[in-house]
């Protein structure tokens, strides 16, 4: 990770989240948003192919990566994320950015984009294109699991060393390479009695109560007034070939899609490529 960044605490509303900045005096401004369970280190490695002269915010969302967690009675919704969004921005004094997303941070780029177009100059989705929805009827599907997951106390699984850790989070991403999960584990656990626990909230593994169904989903998409680029690895996520159309064709403004070698967690795989990417995409419109 480049020297130059500095760590940022950031009020959202009393919670206190951390963030990380490099060159607060650059141009543009390029606010990075990510994955589930991740934390902002995720994107290090585009981080060091990526000019000098642009302004970098890496933000970690509530209960993840160095900010802090809900109360140990509250619990996590997606629109939370959208006030985190909100916080940053407040925090560093930005009026317009870019946002990069990558799994999770792109659905809330997308969202944050679509309730405030004054605010996104543009959006980079990295293996993103919304959240799983399905019909209508899984609302209910969703309540119950949600009242479910209240029952199940959150545990903090204690691993002997981040190296263990890592390979942890290679069992869940077969795809993840060695190194990325050594760098997540390596920035993403703390030391406790015995050896490291993830600092990720284990309540984040609770089910929403409420989520968006795939009509709701396209209704948001379709509102996304700026430019979108959507980066895709080769052997990452994707839906059926029918919701994947859906989903591309609700976002108005969208460039060709690009796809690199790798799986899910591609900007760690192929961070070069995507920093190149998002040069090409980001650089025009400043």
């Amino acid at each position: 990770m480049p020297s130059s960044f500095e760590s940022l605490t950031v009020d959202a509303h009393g919670l206190a989240l951390h963030a990380r900045q490099r060159n607060a005096m650059g141009s543009p401004a390029v606010v990075f948003l990510h994955g589930w369970l991740d934390h902002s280190h995720s994107f290090d490695f585009v981080a060091e192919h990526l000019p000098d002269s642009w302004r970098l915010v890496l933000l970690d969302f509530r209960g993840m990566g160095r900010s802090a967690h809900l109360p140990q009675q509250a619990n996590y919704q997606f629109a939370d994320y959208l006030v985190d969004v909100e916080a940053v921005l407040r925090a560093t004094g930005l009026e317009s950015v870019h946002l990069v997303g990558h799994s999770l941070g792109g659905i809330v780029a997308t969202a944050y984009a679509a309730a405030r177009p004054s605010r996104v100059l543009g959006v980079s989705l990295i293996e993103s294109l919304g959240s799983t929805g399905g019909p209508p009827d899984n609302a209910l599907v969703r309540l119950r699991g949600f009242l479910e997951d209240l029952e199940r106390a959150p545990n903090r699984k204690r691993y002997p060393n981040a190296e263990a850790a890592a390979v942890r989070l290679r069992e869940n991403n077969p795809s993840l390479p060695e190194h990325a999960a050594l760098h997540l584990a390596r920035h993403g656990t703390e030391p406790a009695e015995g050896g490291v626990i993830f600092t990720f909230d284990p309540a984040h593994r609770r089910r929403f109560g409420i989520g968006y169904d795939d009509a709701q989903w396209l209704a948001i998409s379709s509102a996304v007034t700026c430019p979108v680029q959507l980066l895709l690895g080769s052997d990452g996520f994707r839906f059926d070939a029918e919701r994947m159309r859906a989903r591309i064709a609700a976002l108005r403004h969208l460039r060709p899609p690009l796809t690199l070698p790798g799986g899910h967690h591609v900007h760690m795989e192929q961070p070069e490529a995507v920093a190149r990417a998002l040069v090409e995409f980001i650089h025009p419109a400043r």
